[in-house]
């Protein structure tokens, strides 16, 4: 059984409007606030400041949403907590998946690909599972939709990428988190010659990368990652026309029996795009913390400053690229001294 949305099935409302347009202002809200902590060593510090910005800019978006990717249940999260509410409460009613930061130690550490991320689909269509917090996972691009298998061996899905986007096995990069738990993967990879990405965080990043059109420099994504980051890579890749299977990866016996326990009896089960997201109308956006391949860092002039975002939708397929000159000082007298409240 696959796990639904906190709030049932179903909207009475379609999303008539691009709502990409009014998500990239709390992207970049979070992002000004997170990068101000930028290689000062406390994630939890950059990580509250994101949260802080997007909770209170989300109040400005017209959507009834509902919180089903965010961080973390009500009695653990004082703030974008799973189930929570957000938005003005006008229609359309919508799912809304958030990561304040992708990639918390990247920005303590100073590391490139930070990124702030928000994406949003109809009401009851993003997938959500509270017993199974990672998954193994596989993304291309549009070029090599319909080459990958995640039951297959790591050289065949390799070799049938390669095909796909008319390369040799030897020209394509593959994207890994850099952990204990990759060492063979890692090696199957090298052993059938392709080149390797290791990246301590931020496997959105990684999956965007994988997908977004002209080079920047990652062929697919590979390797075991959070079940929240799926959900959200997804929404990037339904704009993106790319292409990710996944399947659960319990981490115990104990969280594997929990699940079953819940009614999730197969685990073994490959989970395409409309498993996680079971929508064609979805929206994505995101602003770069710190300099990465596809987007930049936040750049502060005293009371200027700059940021560079995504904003996509996977029906009209338009994707967009935004840098934004924000007059710090006009923003908090706009706002009546409020830090948060989006232009």
């Amino acid at each position: 059984m696959q796990p639904a949305s906190i709030a049932g099935l179903g909207s009475d409302h379609p999303l008539e409007r691009n709502l990409a347009l009014e998500l990239v202002r709390v992207t970049e809200a979070a992002a000004l606030h997170a990068a101000r902590w930028m290689g000062r060593g406390d994630k939890e510090a950059a990580d509250q400041a994101a949260v802080d910005a997007m909770r209170d800019a989300l109040r400005f978006v017209d959507m009834d949403g509902i919180v089903v990717i965010g961080e973390g249940e009500k009695d653990e999260a004082p703030m974008l907590y799973i189930g929570e509410r957000v938005g003005t409460g006008r229609p359309p009613k919508v799912d809304v998946a958030v990561d304040p930061i992708d990639g918390t130690n990247l920005t303590a550490k100073g590391l490139p690909n930070a990124i702030t991320v928000v994406a949003l689909a109809e009401r009851g269509t993003m997938y959500y599972d509270p017993h199974i917090m990672y998954m193994q996972k596989i993304a291309v691009g549009p070029a090599a939709r319909g080459a990958i298998d995640i039951n297959a061996p790591v050289k065949d899905n390799l070799v049938r990428i390669a095909r796909f986007m008319e390369r040799n096995v030897e020209d394509i990069t593959v994207v890994v988190l850099d952990r204990p738990r990759h060492e063979e993967l890692i090696d199957e990879i090298r052993a059938a010659g392709a080149r390797i990405k290791l990246i301590t965080d931020g496997d959105v990043a990684g999956a965007v990368m994988a997908a977004l059109p002209g080079d920047t420099g990652v062929d697919v994504l590979m390797g075991i990652g959070g079940t929240p980051e799926a959900v959200l890579a997804t929404c990037a890749l339904k704009c993106l026309h790319g292409e990710m299977q996944c399947k659960l990866w319990p981490r115990s016996k104990e969280e594997r029996q929990k699940a079953r326990d819940a009614g999730n009896t197969d685990l073994d089960r490959v989970l395409g795009m409309s498993d996680l997201v079971n929508s064609d109308d979805v929206f994505f956006a995101a602003s770069g913390i710190t300099d990465g391949e596809f987007l930049n860092g936040v750049r502060y002039r005293g009371d200027l400053a700059e940021t560079s975002s995504i904003m996509m939708r996977a029906r009209s397929g338009t994707i967009r690229r935004c840098e934004t000159h924000h007059h710090l000082d006009l923003k908090r007298n706009l706002s009546s001294g409020s830090p948060y409240v989006p232009d």
